[in-house]
């Protein structure tokens, strides 16, 4: 058994030495991060983007005045656009930060966009809202950007992507389902859309709002604020959701690797700190409609003129991407919206609407939009493959991610480092990461109604006399004094004790002698430091268990929700109401593709069979799309389908097989020419394009010899699978 070291002397001296060397430099980096936050904080229009980026519309100049603006990233040297790719638009989320995270490096969803050969555009905002403001006019606003980016790209091959990160996410949906046709795939990443979902003992985030009473507290801060809701307690909400990272974990990173941390943590801070502010009112209707009352996926929020915000009238696809490992906004708030709209895929399929979710293992959420590794895999299969999202038939898909190098076949058809695979699922698939069950729903429906009397008596009773007390200097001196914005100014440039800091840290940059590796007080503060975080991770998960459990436990109880209203006895959570309208289109629809199922020609013929034997894989995959990629510019005829008209096709032809399968197949022949080679070329090029995603097999191999005879050519050549096989023999 190895005796354990005895430190000697000279071990404790050269730690030492270490240890205030770093503890200078680590105050000289909390001198640069003040220096930085006042001076991000002094810009007109401070943001993190690192791209250059020239102004396109101005949110001010609108008719209904907004501090949001487009603007166009420019490209780095070195990379090149393609005008006729559709453009990317990502819309930055107003949680308390200024703008600029989906920009902020170089490996970002700008950066893989641009990679991919896509023009790109970004939505952000000023530190300052317009005054009088409201989540409405910034829908309007966005509206009216989005027409701008497509009337300056009218030879485009789609409508816009639009990507929406965190809260940007539902503002992207809200507008969606107003203006459909202004959206192309949409993209919402760890984007809370079912507030009230999660599972027990995970995610206590959702029990904040019951906790403290409802949004009566939303109301008492933007009223202290003087109409203005200070950012800074949204980001002290989410620090609070890991008080080890924020109290220990992040500073002592930066401490023990003093050398090579500060401009990572430098460059981070400086967004973490560019705290913004929102109208009371914006704040306000964001609580009560989403957070607490969670109207968004229930089909209960309606604009001013009355119009119902329905996300089933959302016609572009739309892929969810979200992480187990995202405390903020887990996967059932980010998924379980899709539980709440509909009762099967069948019913998704009815509306039209493509549904595509990626789940992360353990990435946080701010690492969805930061993380290079993130950008690098994700973010960049989305950008590469958001023509094979687009044309994908409707229904729901898993995005499955494969190492490229694994694959064995159709390499030479995959640029990237993965393979994105988009794999057929069913709403089971979306229970099975857990949820609430009907009494759940009951605690939080009273939670909710519970807000709205506490809400009522404060703006009866102590409002009015808050916003008579409340002048202009007692609200900035408010949020010039939040804890936030003053460890920054603790640090800055305005405290004479920090005058001394920079001198000795230049000092000590030119004198530095960090202690080795070996060094057993280094293995002893790396000890101390877990211990830290133990406790720390303890106390958290302590405050979790007892918030959840009391929060359980009073809206649990049967007198408080009688006393609020709630039916208790009821086994249905809340939906939106089906459309009568909407099921008599389905029937009119069905009746007119019935009607069609014999009309068309060859694309339709090759189309459907394409459908019909993948189909039997239960998924589409990007080779496949590749190829029908390449083959469209090899031959012209086949490149006369724009890529909307290939959509379009494809989907006709996929609720044709949906109808009436044995009648759309059995039609296939009257489709195709009479010329023998004709069909035999179509039936090579529907082989090419299946075979690159891999070997033809089972069922699908099954389907392959059906529509080889459909076409006329099973009686004079080998059935496909046994040609398959007798080929595959022939290469090995």
């Amino acid at each position: 058994m190895a005796q354990p070291t005895i430190p000697s002397f000279a071990d404790a001296f050269a730690y030492s030495f270490d240890a205030w060397q770093r503890s200078i430099l680590f105050l000289d980096v909390m001198r640069q991060r003040g220096e930085q936050y006042e001076e991000h904080a002094a810009q007109t229009a401070p943001h993190v983007l690192n791209y250059d980026a020239e102004l396109v519309v101005d949110g001010r100049t609108l008719d209904r005045p907004v501090n949001y603006a487009l603007v166009r990233i420019v490209p780095p040297e070195g990379i090149v656009v393609d005008t006729l790719k559709r453009p990317f638009v990502v819309v930055d989320p107003r949680a308390g930060h200024g703008p600029g995270i989906g920009g902020f490096k170089a490996d970002s969803e700008i950066g893989v966009a641009m990679k991919a050969g896509h023009p790109c555009y970004f939505i952000g905002f000023l530190p300052e809202p317009v005054p009088g403001q409201t989540i409405e006019d910034i829908a309007r606003a966005e509206a009216v950007f989005l027409e701008t980016v497509i009337a300056r790209h009218p030879n485009a091959d789609g409508k816009p992507c639009v990507i929406g990160n965190c809260q940007a996410g539902w503002a992207v949906m809200i507008l969606a389902s107003l203006r459909p046709e202004l959206f192309g795939p949409i993209i919402i990443a760890g984007t809370p859309l079912s507030y009230w979902a999660g599972v027990r003992g995970q995610y206590p985030m959702r029990y904040s709002g019951g906790l403290l009473g409802g949004s009566w507290l939303t109301a008492l801060t933007g009223d202290l604020g003087g109409g203005l809701f200070d950012g800074a307690w949204l980001v002290q909400n989410f620090e609070n959701q890991n008080p080890a990272n924020t109290l220990w974990s992040k500073q002592y990173n930066l401490y023990s690797k003093i050398d090579t941390e500060p401009e990572r943590y430098l460059g981070f801070e400086r967004w973490w700190g560019g705290h913004v502010t929102l109208n009371a009112e914006e704040m306000q209707f964001i609580v009560d409609e989403l957070f607490v009352g969670n109207k968004l996926a229930a089909g209960e929020i309606r604009t001013s003129d009355g119009t119902a915000i329905d996300l089933r009238n959302i016609r572009s696809p739309i892929v969810v991407f979200c992480s187990k490992g995202d405390n903020i906004t887990p996967p059932q708030q980010a998924l379980d919206w899709v539980l709440d709209l509909y009762d099967s895929v069948d019913e998704i399929r009815a509306y039209g609407q493509t549904i595509v979710y990626a789940v992360h293992d353990k990435i946080g959420h701010l690492g969805i939009f930061v993380s290079a590794g993130v950008a690098r895999k994700e973010h960049d299969e989305f950008a590469s493959n958001i023509d094979l999202i687009d044309v994908l038939p409707p229904g729901l898909y898993e995005a499955v991610l494969e190492p490229a190098s694994e694959v064995a076949e159709g390499r030479a058809l995959v640029a990237g480092e993965w393979v994105m695979r988009c794999e057929a699922r069913t709403l089971d698939d979306i229970r099975a990461l857990g949820g609430n069950d009907i009494e759940d729903e009951h605690r939080f429906a009273a939670a909710a109604k519970l807000s709205e009397v506490n809400l009522a008596l404060y703006r009866t009773f102590l409002q009015p006399a808050v916003r008579a007390m409340v002048t202009p200097t007692f609200a900035e001196a408010m949020r010039r004094t939040h804890p936030l914005r003053l460890q920054y100014e603790l640090f800055g440039p305005s405290n004479p004790f920090m005058a001394w800091i920079q001198a000795a840290a230049e000092h000590a940059r030119e004198n530095r002698k960090p202690a080795v590796a070996e060094n057993p007080f280094l293995a002893l503060q790396e000890n101390m430091s877990q211990q830290i975080v133990s406790g720390l991770e303890a106390w958290r998960r302590t405050v979790e268990q007892l918030s959840e459990e009391t929060f359980r436990a009073i809206y649990g109880s049967p007198v408080l929700q009688t006393a609020l209203g709630i039916d208790s006895t009821s086994d249905r959570p809340r939906r939106p109401a089906k459309s009568p309208l909407h099921q008599e289109l389905v029937k009119t629809r069905i009746a007119s593709l019935r009607a069609e199922i014999a009309e068309g020609g060859l694309r339709e013929a090759l189309a459907r069979a394409l459908l019909f034997v993948g189909k039997a894989r239960d998924g589409a995959d990007e080779r496949g799309f590749e190829a029908i990629r390449r083959l469209r510019r090899a031959h012209p005829t086949a490149s006369q389908l724009t890529l909307p008209q290939f959509k379009a096709l494809l989907r006709k032809q996929y609720f044709i097989l949906l109808i009436d399968e044995e009648a759309a197949l059995a039609a296939i022949p009257k489709l195709l020419p009479e010329d023998l080679d004709e069909r035999h070329s179509a039936f090579n090029v529907l082989r090419e394009v299946l075979e690159a995603s891999g070997a033809i097999a089972g069922a699908a191999a099954e389907r392959m010899e059906r529509v080889e005879r459909l076409f006329g050519l099973g009686s004079e050549t080998v059935p496909f699978a046994a040609r398959k096989s007798a080929r595959e023999r022939k290469t090995s």
